[in-house]
């Protein structure tokens, strides 16, 4: 079944058919009526890549991320598809993972596949090597990319992100003011994001007039067991901490798991504080504090600066979002 079936069945031109698929205001709504009518009985449906061609959009966007099983990056798709399909457009998902060379191919897939934007959903997009954005920055140049808490400069690209460096330098101030004094900060590697957030702990402590102490600081891989393990590690070697800073909640669980293995009451000898307000916060006794960074309010904003750059509007190239703290049982501000 073809548009030429539709339009002999209808008795109108092929022309006519393709203006009610494409939504042309230039038809009457007797034969709008009729066309449509006489596709719904013969089971017709237009082929996207060919509609697209008269409407110059595929009205899909693709959205790319690290690994769909990390709780942020769930939710972060979740907001953006409800977002998209609010404004009438569908969407590709690519699982990236963290390799600059698996990024770049499906980057390249996406573009394929004649998608209006791709969205850049987390901070691992952005790399400390200028050389290794370049991909972004070519891509930029035919098509919008929109980085979800990441910051790249550049011709059609367009950044949301959360003031990640102010809600971990409020955070650990918070930390401060209430006596905590030596600071176990973890974090998971070096994205913009990390960065951003490795900032924050240091100017908390630069204000504080406290020294910053590279040992004080744990490298983690985003797993719990083994975040617990370091952190023993760590207090076995002789390091002496009140309090658990961590860039992710994830590794705020192996704070507290570290703590309730060795009879650590917390909050009054340790208190912990995490990252992202994930549903990891409430699955722990205490249920942790943690640093809420509005992935809703940053993938809302992405799409709805989207909308005004496909429409030819005039918008900023970055949105700052402020976050908020969550006070649950591991702290006692």
């Amino acid at each position: 079944m073809n548009i030429y079936d539709v339009s002999e069945k209808a008795n109108v031109s092929i022309a006519t058919v393709s203006r009610v698929i494409n939504g042309n205001p230039n038809v009457s709504e007797k034969t709008r009526k009729r066309v449509l009518e006489v596709m719904d009985e013969l089971g017709y449906t237009p082929n996207v890549f060919a509609r697209s061609l008269g409407l110059n959009t595929m009205k899909t966007i693709g959205i790319m991320c690290a690994d769909s099983s990390d709780p942020w990056l769930a939710s972060a798709i979740y907001y953006l598809e409800q977002e998209l399909d609010s404004h009438g457009y569908g969407s590709i998902l690519c699982c990236s993972g963290y390799l600059p060379e698996t990024k770049k191919k499906y980057l390249e897939l996406l573009r394929s596949k004649r998608v209006d934007a791709i969205i850049l959903a987390g901070s691992h997009y952005v790399e400390a090597a200028a050389r290794d954005n370049e991909y972004l920055l070519e891509a930029a140049k035919e098509i919008p990319i929109m980085l979800v808490n990441g910051h790249l400069e550049g011709h059609q690209i367009y950044s949301t992100v959360c003031d990640d460096s102010g809600a971990v330098c409020s955070a650990a101030t918070d930390l401060i003011k209430s006596g905590h004094q030596s600071i176990l900060y973890l974090y998971a590697g070096n994205s913009y994001s990390s960065i951003q957030k490795m900032e924050g702990y240091k100017k908390a402590l630069s204000i504080a007039g406290l020294p910053f102490r590279e040992e004080m600081t744990l490298l983690c891989p985003k797993d719990p067991d083994d975040t617990q393990q370091l952190i023993e590690h760590a207090a076995d070697s002789g390091l002496v901490f009140d309090a658990v800073l961590a860039a992710e909640d994830i590794m705020a669980v192996g704070a507290v798991k570290y703590a309730n293995k060795h009879g650590i009451k917390i909050p009054q000898d340790l208190s912990i504080i995490g990252y992202n307000n994930s549903i990891l916060c409430r699955c722990t006794n205490p249920e942790i504090t943690s640093v809420d960074n509005k992935v809703e309010a940053l993938c809302t904003t992405t799409v709805n600066t989207l909308m005004k750059v496909l429409a030819n509007g005039n918008v900023p190239t970055k949105a700052t979002i402020s976050a908020e703290l969550i006070k649950r049982g591991t702290t006692n501000f």
